[in-house]
């Protein structure tokens, strides 16, 4: 059974900063490309950042560049969102998510694998 749990989420003080953790069991992490998406309450889920299955390609939304950072350890079934200077419009619950040939940003909700989320609160 594929399983992905985020954790790290909370609650933040703008300019504050939170590690977000996503661990994988069930698959063969080093195959899957691997993306952060997140969802604000009453707004579609966009996506954040994701990385390919070999880290060769990072890719991010325009919104959190230069604030988030994504990595991933294949060793230990990982993937790690930094965010960095957080703004009261970064909160939302935020999702890992996986696939094994969809690039990271077409990752689906209906066909690939997601995790239940966790919550990011900021404040201002």
């Amino acid at each position: 059974q594929v399983q992905l749990v985020e954790s790290g989420g909370g609650l933040m003080q703008a300019g504050g900063s939170l590690t977000l953790s996503c661990a994988a069991s069930g698959l063969t992490f080093s195959h899957y490309n691997i993306a952060w998406f997140r969802q604000a309450a009453g707004k579609e889920r966009e996506f954040v950042a994701g990385m390919r299955w070999n880290a060769a390609g990072i890719f991010q939304a325009d919104s959190v560049k230069g604030r988030f950072t994504m990595s991933r350890d294949n060793a230990k079934n990982t993937a790690a969102l930094q965010l960095n200077n957080l703004r009261p419009e970064d909160t939302a619950v935020y999702y890992c998510a996986a696939s094994t040939w969809r690039e990271p940003q077409a990752i689906s909700p209906q066909l690939d694998y997601w995790g239940q989320g966790t919550q990011v609160t900021v404040s201002s």
